[in-house]
């Protein structure tokens, strides 16, 4: 494929972690109508589910078109050798269609729980990502070529992290901001790096319900992940919005809630503040449903078809 990977991409593709609750013949099934809605890249995360490069294969090879994206594959789940030897692999089997995000760094001595499982420390994020991405392009290739070789972003959120991202990457995939935080990405980053930003939203025009499912996803965050509180902060939230249930400035600031024309609204800014692409997140009340009915309903207005 010659197309430009930030045109095959398109302004718009879909995140979600819904995926890993459904058999493999269900995940092709939504795979290739996502693609025939004309979405431009399906971002699938990680946590205990399936690992990111089964995800991929599964993703890939049950569509023709559409761009694959960790959204992240986490990097203390495998070591270098093993993410480049399948980044090149996908690449190679699948060319010009799998995007891979890295991050999951820990960033201190903790020992943190994730689901009860204990996750430690690996370094100071900068420097470990550094080392992986050095390591990563040191490993041997004792098997044919990816043309083209995958992109990688990585999920950056402060200064530095997003600097190293536009120095050493393709660039940067933030999870979890405001219009802001793009806005400030894309001035740290310049002008050529590329920016996809995760935007959670809920359709749904009854306020009091959508604001409640809006506030339930971002306080499981803020609660548990000192790295996007710390984000937060540096834009300008305070113990007022992040001590306790996030207020009602930090729901709305983070998800879009309402109707069509609000989401659409909300990618329009990110993409006017120097996003490259927008893959939206929609929420749901059971976080392992896939909201295939939404995804259809938003299509033809947030593509233009």
């Amino acid at each position: 494929m010659t197309q430009d990977p930030r045109e095959q991409l398109g302004q718009v593709g879909l995140w979600t972690m819904a995926l890993d609750a459904h058999p493999a013949g269900l995940v092709r099934e939504a795979a290739a109508e996502i693609e025939e809605l004309g979405y431009g890249a399906l971002w699938h995360g990680e946590a205990f589910g399936r690992d990111t490069v089964s995800q991929a294969w599964l993703l890939l090879s049950a569509t023709r078109r559409l761009t694959i994206a960790a959204g992240i594959a986490n990097i203390t789940f495998r070591d270098p050798v093993a993410m480049a030897t399948a980044t090149r692999a996908l690449g190679e089997a699948h060319p010009g269609r799998y995007l891979l995000g890295l991050g999951g760094h820990r960033v201190d001595d903790t020992i943190h729980q994730l689901d009860g499982y204990p996750m430690p420390a690996v370094g100071r994020a900068v420097s470990t990502m550094t080392a992986y991405l050095e390591a990563m392009d040191a490993v041997p290739a004792h098997s044919p070529p990816a043309r083209p070789a995958p992109p990688r972003v990585l999920a950056a959120l402060g200064p530095k992290m997003l600097a190293l991202a536009a120095e050493r990457t393709w660039g940067a995939h933030p999870y979890l901001v405001p219009v802001a935080h793009t806005r400030a990405a894309r001035q740290i980053m310049g002008p050529v790096a590329f920016l996809g930003v995760e935007q959670a939203v809920v359709l749904d025009t009854d306020a009091a319900r959508a604001r409640a499912l809006a506030t339930a996803h971002v306080g499981a965050y803020t609660a548990m992940a000192p790295h996007h509180q710390a984000n937060l902060r540096r834009l300008g939230f305070g113990d007022a919005d992040l001590a306790g249930a996030p207020s009602r400035r930090l729901v709305d600031a983070i998800v879009a809630h309402g109707d069509l024309d609000t989401i659409r609204d909300r990618i329009r800014e990110h993409l006017d503040a120097g996003a490259n692409h927008v893959c939206v997140q929609v929420l749901t009340a059971d976080p392992t449903e896939l909201p295939t009915g939404t995804w259809r309903e938003l299509a033809p207005a947030l593509l233009g078809h």
